[in-house]
């Protein structure tokens, strides 16, 4: 099967859910800027959650242009995925909501993990269509960023239940090693 549908369908989902979280923002009733202050945790939870997901996008494209085609597994790899991200706006609007307290912290951690798996699964299924000479799997090899991100959301739950900030802090930590360039696949697309 052709990969194009279910590229755009990725699209249009990940757009609808970058638009969901805005949505959740409140605007304030005042003109002047301490209005703003109350509003401060909503929109830090949008800001860290839209990283997120522009970091899945990205990547999400940059796996299917190393791709030639997509199979049934794949398609249902895509939706799990798809379902987890789903979720982001729905425990980031919690976890501001709640000023970053224990529990919206811990679901959203389990929602980033979950996430992270599908992705991972996503890519072991376009490494089976494609053979491990493949550009992807010769691109992501052992994934090694994937993994540390998964241990690293891993502690992040765990830490939720005692020392929040720290939470928080890993989540962002794992944000910015996404944000630094993965230039993986554009690189075994240009050789």
């Amino acid at each position: 099967m052709h990969k194009g549908r279910l590229e755009a369908f990725s699209d249009g989902v990940i757009a609808i859910l970058i638009t969901i979280m805005v949505l959740e923002l409140d605007i304030p009733h005042q003109a002047e800027l301490s209005a703003l202050r109350p509003l401060l945790p909503k929109f830090l939870s949008y800001a860290l959650s839209f990283i997120y997901l522009g970091i899945y996008w990205n990547n999400h494209h940059h796996l299917l242009q190393a791709s030639k085609q997509v199979n049934g597994s794949i398609l249902w790899a895509n939706l799990h995925l798809l379902f987890w991200l789903s979720l982001i706006p729905f425990v980031t609007a919690w976890m501001g909501e709640n000023n970053f307290a224990t529990m919206p912290l811990v679901f959203y951690g389990a929602v980033l993990w979950l996430a992270g798996l599908a992705y991972y699964i996503l890519v072991r299924a376009l490494i089976a269509q494609h053979g491990k000479n493949s550009v992807i799997a010769k691109a992501i090899g052992r994934d090694e960023k994937g993994i540390w991100s998964l241990y690293l959301y891993s502690a992040a739950i765990v830490l939720a239940f005692f020392i929040p900030w720290a939470a928080i802090a890993l989540y962002i930590i794992v944000a910015v090693i996404w944000l630094i360039p993965d230039r993986r696949i554009e690189n075994k697309l240009t050789e």
